[in-house]
């Protein structure tokens, strides 16, 4: 039998992924994408169970679009250089517009959670987050604490506003747990306008002319991938790779020394500034979050769509989506304390509230420091 020779500019000879690969992976991709789309629609005209399928609908299509956004991005030179610079920003309005009423669910839910733990009352179920219950709770607690003068409390920890159990409450205590009620209510007024109008705009996004075209260029791309003359034979791991060293990069210009400490006073500068503008601490590790993403979906590729399961990524961005999820809640306290001719106890809980939640970043920037160093360690 002839000995066979392999051709060592060829990528193919060690099993490496190509650009073959890449396709597969994209028209896979945009096959989920219009099955989510598929069954948005038989939803959204269906009373039974409706809304609940229709949200997992959204959130299927918003993972589609998301993996075939960011692949667009890794793997651009492999693409239709045009049709590429079109595809993604499309790709990326669409995703951030389904997004923005379960993100305003979530931070209504965080919050709520939140004032309950602050103000000394039983924490609800994450699952249920009821109002009424919530300021009725909050006003009990207030009346106990008027009663008896004494109320009890979260254990404290690391990045934590909480006070140890037992203790008597101080007369800022007592401003907080009665102004926990009006925080609330505010808050989901606030909130749940919000979410109304994040529910209108995007039934109106997958209502409209914009949306239309997006999903046309998908049901093309299911079956007919716009790759390079070259692409089908180029390997992928050179673009994967520089998609790890931008968030190897990114990580390493973090102040991870100041997320290894459990308070950051810096982070609270200018947490009650009457700019509306995001964080300035914030934006590096947002940044990351979004590479973190990249390169999750680049071994995906590199995988044929079955990346085993890193724990320590994993991990690593479950912080990141906590440290997210954090300090958008606490800019939504910020700004309801902005709101004007509210009662000075209201604003006090709101600000405790947004110093509580600002913690909570300093907790999930640890978190995140502690999942990075075990996946450096870890690394071959």
């Amino acid at each position: 039998m002839a000995q066979q020779h392999l051709d060592p500019t060829d990528p193919t000879a060690d099993g490496a992924a190509t650009g073959d690969a890449l396709a597969g992976y994209l028209r896979a991709q945009a096959t989920e994408f219009l099955r989510a789309l598929r069954l948005h629609r038989e939803t959204g005209s269906s009373q039974a169970n409706g809304a609940e399928e229709s949200v997992d609908a959204a959130r299927l299509l918003r993972r589609s679009a998301r993996r075939i956004s960011g692949s667009l991005h890794t793997f651009r030179p492999l693409l239709d250089a045009d049709w590429s610079e079109e595809m993604r920003p499309e790709l990326a309005w669409l995703s951030g517009t389904l997004g923005l009423e379960h993100a305003c669910e979530a931070r209504l839910e965080r919050l709520l959670l939140a004032l309950h733990r602050l103000s000394g009352a039983a924490v609800l179920p994450a699952q249920t987050v009821d109002v009424m219950a919530a300021g009725a709770a909050a006003a009990a607690v207030a009346a106990g604490t008027r009663a008896t003068g004494a109320a009890r409390v979260g254990d404290g920890g690391p990045g934590n506003a909480r006070g140890s159990a037992g203790v008597t409450p101080t007369p800022e205590r007592g401003n907080l747990t009665v102004g926990a009620a009006k925080a609330g209510a505010l808050l989901d007024r606030q909130l749940t306008l919000a979410r109304t109008r994040a529910h209108s705009t995007a039934l109106q996004a997958l209502g409209s002319s914009r949306f239309h075209a997006v999903a046309d260029k998908v049901a093309l791309l299911a079956s007919d991938v716009p790759l390079t003359r070259t692409a089908p034979s180029t390997d992928l791991r050179p673009l994967a790779a520089a998609a790890e060293e931008r968030l190897t990069a990114a990580v390493g210009a973090l102040p991870l020394v100041t997320a290894g400490h459990p308070y950051n006073a810096e982070a609270l500068v200018h947490g009650l500034s009457p700019d509306p503008a995001p964080h300035p601490q914030d934006g590096p590790w947002h940044q990351v979050r979004l590479l973190l993403r990249l390169h999750r979906y680049a071994q995906e590729v590199l995988n044929g769509g079955n990346a085993p399961v890193d724990a320590r990524l994993l991990a690593a961005g479950q912080a990141l989506n906590r440290h997210r999820d954090a300090s958008e809640a606490a800019a939504a306290a910020a700004q309801a304390a902005r709101t004007p001719r509210i009662a000075p106890a209201t604003a006090y809980a709101l600000g405790v509230l947004h110093a509580d939640q600002r913690h909570e970043v300093e907790a999930a920037r640890f978190a995140f420091q502690q999942a990075w160093q075990k996946q450096t360690v870890s690394a071959p």
